[in-house]
């Protein structure tokens, strides 16, 4: 078998890991900031902009699904260094950008190719090391799923105050080669999971048309700010093209992602959390930066948002240490209180620009880094280990769905809403508080239905042998009928 010279290197693995995720994932909110220099500098209308960052939040979410198609067939590391050889002439595109068509290009590309190595590098890194390097590999992430969009923001805003946006492109172009270069020093080749299992045309056409017609729907809604047919009309026909996906993935035998077996107490409240949090949060987030743009500097705005980056590297701290008790069940629950509370304090402190804003954003910072990547492993681990990539392709297509969809639409409602902009964010606060409550309350009667114990997780059984890492009882079991039927 062919290796490169770090492919037992664990280092190596991780360092090719935050290179593949963090570049883009940074830039999916920092781009917010840089709106107006970017529409300047390129020629191109605000709108326009809008419709390509929401589109390329839709290659991301449709990627996981490529890849996790792709990983069954095709070997996953050679697969995994063509991502990101394209992903590195992608990012040098963005940058060096001449005109708007390049940059919409290799913007959408960059989502789309992200998705992919996320998939294709991630759960390798769980997989393939000892069972004790787990935590780690679940800190690290948490860091890059979240920690790098909780950066987004104060990056951003530091470039705007610099009065540029190539320099942060030019980063990311550096990163992605360096991720590049870790693929080939980290390479192993590895063969196709299932080559004999069928190509799901059904689930790749359903999520590439319903992804498309969804964020091309979202984008012109927050672009025109008006409910037209061109918005709604693909933005509705979208979603429910992605329903369909889900419920068609559960009837199948052979399913793409696993959805099926998913259904049950543990992973499914893990998964509402995810997409509740991810959804309340990121809403949240950009209501946020959509009144400071008008109402403070780059620079304020940078200071704000800075505490949510620091309170995710200490929730991701916190993630590995707990990784091995049987406290992770507990994490989503107390993240999505976070983001309450932290949407709660934002309806009372916008417009003001004072330390209860920034406290506010470290709350967002502690919730969402205490629910998604926990919940994500709360549905991985109730799997076989080899249907990790699988879950990860869904639960990733989901989350990216819900909040870069949601978000948009709180933009557009918060300017329509209300008599100003400020009376229009404090209406749309009230949805992102409703959709973190009913998440916060809806995954916890999940997760009780079962009446699951509080497991530690056997993280050796589940690497070598490939069994659950712990016990998910049946949706609804704990039910005094439904149990005197299972009695029966």
């Amino acid at each position: 078998m062919r290796q490169g010279p770090l492919a037992n290197s664990y280092p190596g693995a991780v360092t090719l890991v935050v290179c593949s995720l963090v570049p883009y994932l940074v830039l999916t909110v920092a781009v917010f900031p840089l709106s107006e220099i970017i529409s300047m500098d390129l020629g191109m209308s605000r709108p326009a902009l809008l419709v390509t960052v929401s589109l390329s939040a839709g290659a991301y979410a449709v990627g996981t699904l490529l890849a996790a198609q792709f990983a069954l067939h095709l070997p996953p590391r050679r697969m995994l260094i063509g991502y990101e050889v394209c992903f590195f002439a992608a990012s040098v595109l963005a940058a060096a950008a001449p005109n708007a068509t390049v940059f919409i290009g290799a913007y959408i590309a960059q989502g789309l190719l992200t998705s992919l190595m996320l998939i294709a590098a991630l759960p390798p890194l769980v997989t393939s090391w000892p069972a004790r390097k787990m935590p780690i590999s679940a800190g690290i992430l948490n860091l890059c799923i979240f920690g790098a969009v909780s950066v987004g923001p104060t990056v951003g805003a530091l470039q705007a105050a610099a009065h540029g946006w190539r320099w942060l492109f030019w980063g990311v172009a550096v990163v992605a080669g360096l991720a590049l270069l870790f693929a080939v020093l980290t390479f192993r080749d590895t063969p196709a999971q299932d080559p004999g299992a069928p190509w799901d045309f059904v689930a790749l056409a359903l999520g590439i048309t319903g992804c498309g017609a969804a964020f091309y729907g979202a984008g012109q809604l927050q672009a025109s700010m008006t409910a037209d047919v061109q918005s709604v009309v693909p933005l509705a026909a979208g979603a429910a093209l992605i329903a369909f996906l889900v419920a068609y993935e559960y009837r199948l035998p052979n399913p793409l992602v696993p959805v099926k077996a998913l259904a049950t107490s543990v992973p499914l409240a893990g998964i509402l959390a995810a997409l509740t949090t991810s959804a309340a949060a990121f809403g949240a987030m950009e209501l946020l930066l959509a009144v400071l743009r008008t109402a403070s500097t780059p620079t304020t705005t940078a200071l704000v948002f800075l505490p949510e980056f620091v309170a995710a590297i200490a929730v991701a701290a916190l993630f590995a240490v707990l990784f091995r008790t049987r406290f992770t069940p507990l994490l989503p629950a107390a993240g999505l209180l976070m983001v309450v509370a932290a949407v709660a304090l934002l309806m009372v402190t916008v417009p003001a620009v004072d330390p209860a804003l920034a406290a506010a954003t470290g709350l967002i910072g502690l919730g969402v880094a205490a629910a998604v990547s926990p919940a994500l492993f709360l549905a991985g681990l109730s799997l076989r280990s080899k249907q990790l990539q699988r879950v990860f392709a869904l639960i990733e297509l989901l989350r990216a769905v819900t909040a870069f969809l949601t978000a948009p639409i709180l933009v557009f409602l918060a300017g329509t809403l209300g008599d100003n902009q400020i009376a229009g964010t404090r209406d749309a606060l009230w949805i992102c508080l409703a959709i973190a409550v009913v998440g916060l309350v809806g995954a916890t009667a999940l997760y009780l239905s079962g009446r699951p114990r509080l497991e530690t997780p056997d993280l050796e059984r589940w690497q070598s042998r490939g069994e659950p890492a712990w016990t998910s009882p049946p949706l609804l079991s704990a039910l005094p009928r439904r149990r005197q039927r299972q009695g029966r």
